[in-house]
């Protein structure tokens, strides 16, 4: 177990400046589960902290605490959203969100910032970007650097989901990146993908991966608003004929486009329709729990992946020769697969 008082300095509080109750010291991953059960943010964010650390006996402590929470996770929403930087990502999911509570939901909005290549460190501030949203009482807001994973989501953004539903989260929103990257890594995670797009901003056409433009259940051209709304109608009709083209969705859904302005809080109730037809439709096909529980099996894989490379590079043996070997690489004197190769060696 680690050290409390440690512990204690090291794990940032809650986001959401609405809550500032301190837990005090924590003796075990009970203490955690309860407190997260019972709607507690403080305890919420230092767990999220403990599954996010690098140290094996933070996270380790973390995933008790989710095991302990397993049986109140999976009773949410989960809705992806993206698109390129400028699109107005975090002024719609605050809009978004805000409608969200004034329905009753309960908003938990991970967004997934961009990390510095030279501290690994969140580049945006959330709590700037979604002011109003943050004092919310029934929203949370959780930003999470991605330290170089690829597809715009951090890596252990499925496990902080999974502790937001514990904390009794029915609606949880994931923003990515959008810098260019694959984002269907997201779609891994979520039960809804929405992608925003911009009118007028070059070919739209050709501005956006197919990949993506596949795995979207609703495309939303953003800013439709002053001049730009002829734009954003022609951007609207020449999506809705892109997508018709594309292979029909696994679940028989068809992708909806719609326009949308977050300064005119216009489009942001219709969008929720949108996702609540989806749910509907394939809640009662049965490709809902399906689609959930392929989920299941892919993170399994991948937190095998995860495991494997973080226990290699733990090994003293692999530290004390990679940096050699990496001196070598960059020299031409050996090659990369030769290289891997006597790392893979030395950790047997």
């Amino acid at each position: 177990m680690p050290d409390n008082n440690h512990l204690h300095n090291e794990l940032s509080d809650s986001v959401n400046p609405a809550y500032h109750q301190k837990p005090g010291k924590l003796n075990s991953a009970k203490e955690y589960a309860d407190g997260i059960q019972k709607g507690n943010r403080a305890f919420l964010s230092r767990a999220i902290t403990l599954i996010e650390s690098t140290k094996n006996e933070y996270r380790e402590l973390g995933y008790s605490i989710l095991e302990k929470c397993y049986d109140s996770t999976g009773n949410s929403i989960r809705i992806g959203i993206t698109g390129v930087p400028g699109v107005g990502k975090s002024t719609f999911i605050e809009k978004f969100g805000t409608y969200l509570i004034g329905q009753g939901k309960k908003v938990a909005v991970l967004t997934i910032d961009p990390s510095s290549s030279v501290t690994k460190g969140s580049i945006l501030g959330d709590k700037t970007r979604m002011e109003t949203l943050a004092v919310q009482e029934n929203a949370f807001i959780r930003p999470t650097p991605t330290a170089g994973a690829l597809g715009g989501v951090a890596g252990k953004t499925r496990e902080v989901i999974l502790l937001c539903e514990a904390a009794g989260f029915d609606t949880i929103i994931v923003e990515t990146v959008g810098v260019g990257q694959s984002e269907i890594s997201v779609k891994t995670m979520v039960d809804f993908f929405l992608l925003l797009m911009l009118a007028g901003a070059g070919d739209e056409l050709q501005g956006i991966k197919r990949g993506i433009m596949e795995t979207a259940d609703l495309v939303i051209i953003n800013k439709a608003d002053g001049q730009n709304i002829e734009n954003a109608n022609r951007a609207r009709s020449d999506y809705q004929h892109a997508l018709s083209l594309f292979p029909p969705h696994p679940s028989g859904w068809k992708t909806p486009v719609q326009t949308a302005s977050s300064i005119k809080n216009y489009g942001i109730n219709e969008a929720w329709e949108v996702i609540k037809e989806y749910y509907e439709q394939v809640n009662g096909s049965g490709y809902f729990i399906n689609n959930r529980r392929e989920q299941l099996v892919y993170w399994l894989h991948e937190a095998i992946e995860s495991e494997l490379k973080t226990r290699f590079f733990s090994q003293p043996n692999v530290r004390k020769k990679l940096a050699q070997l990496e001196n070598e690489v960059l020299s031409g004197s050996m090659n990369p697969a030769r290289a891997a190769s006597e790392l893979i060696k030395l950790s047997r």
